[in-house]
């Protein structure tokens, strides 16, 4: 069957880590599936097709920028797909029970508490359900953050580099996540790391990186208070790129059963 609706093979990002949560997700016709963090649709629209009319897709995400974007790609087919604009770490009691809940590119946003936030989510699966979860997680991009903290030290930045390694170790690992699983009393849990190269060039092509900025830059550029200092330094990293790559993410896949009769 040839699909109308597969996994864009443009989007570098977002495409891979999708790859690595179908690779665990159980699917059938009919099933109900909730999608948090959807954004514009990767993975919503593949699931929805692989579910058929006869299931159902909701997904959702806190941006509503992002819910109409996807709304506007679906347009009038898939209409046992929906799109809403929802807070995936305070559900309301009126989002019902699914048999799976998939969230592609999601755990960094279950921010300032994960557990609490896929216990809410684990309470909205249904018994024998399936939870598959990426990110990427602890160890992604370590060269490049060790390279921009070798900067920071040449310069003698110490509360820059102290808010560096503050985000740097506030990123989950695999080995949390499936602590959150066992907590939570899953079955058959699945904790699966896949690493991604993103290449990338010198200066601009660096800073200005559709992959980066816009997310893992961004984040460094605010452990300045001196934009200016930040600039700088950033631009003195981007031309030593053989100084951090191959430049690694791991793509970390969460995967755990809800045990029947809870």
């Amino acid at each position: 069957m040839t699909l109308r609706w597969p996994l864009p093979r443009q989007d570098y990002w977002s495409t891979p880590f999708a790859e690595a949560l179908l690779h665990h997700l159980a699917l059938f016709p009919g099933a109900t599936i909730l999608d948090i963090a959807s954004g514009d649709g990767i993975p919503a629209f593949y699931l929805a097709e692989q579910v058929g009319p006869t299931g159902q897709v909701l997904g959702i995400d806190s941006s509503e920028h992002q819910i109409a974007r996807g709304r506007a790609i679906q347009g009038p087919h898939l209409p046992w797909l929906r799109f809403e604009c929802l807070d995936m770490r305070a559900l309301p009691p009126r989002v019902p029970t699914f048999d799976r809940i998939t969230g592609n590119l999601s755990v960094m946003f279950f921010r300032p508490n994960r557990f609490e936030t896929v216990r809410g989510l684990v309470d909205h699966l249904k018994p024998g359900g399936q939870l598959v979860q990426t990110f990427p997680s602890l160890g992604t991009f370590d060269s490049l953050w060790r390279r921009i903290d070798q900067e920071m030290a040449t310069r003698g930045l110490t509360a820059e580099r102290q808010h560096l390694g503050a985000y740097v170790a506030e990123r989950p690992s695999a080995q949390e996540g499936r602590a959150w699983l066992d907590a939570l009393g899953l079955e058959r849990i699945e904790v699966t790391e896949w690493p991604l190269e993103v290449p990338t060039g010198p200066g601009p092509s660096f800073l200005h990186h559709p992959l980066l900025r816009g997310g893992f830059l961004d984040d460094v550029y605010e452990c300045f208070e001196d934009q200016r200092l930040a600039d700088e330094v950033m631009k003195r990293v981007s031309e030593d790129v053989p100084g951090f790559t191959p430049l690694m993410a791991q793509r970390c896949v969460l995967s755990g059963w809800k045990k029947e009769g809870e």
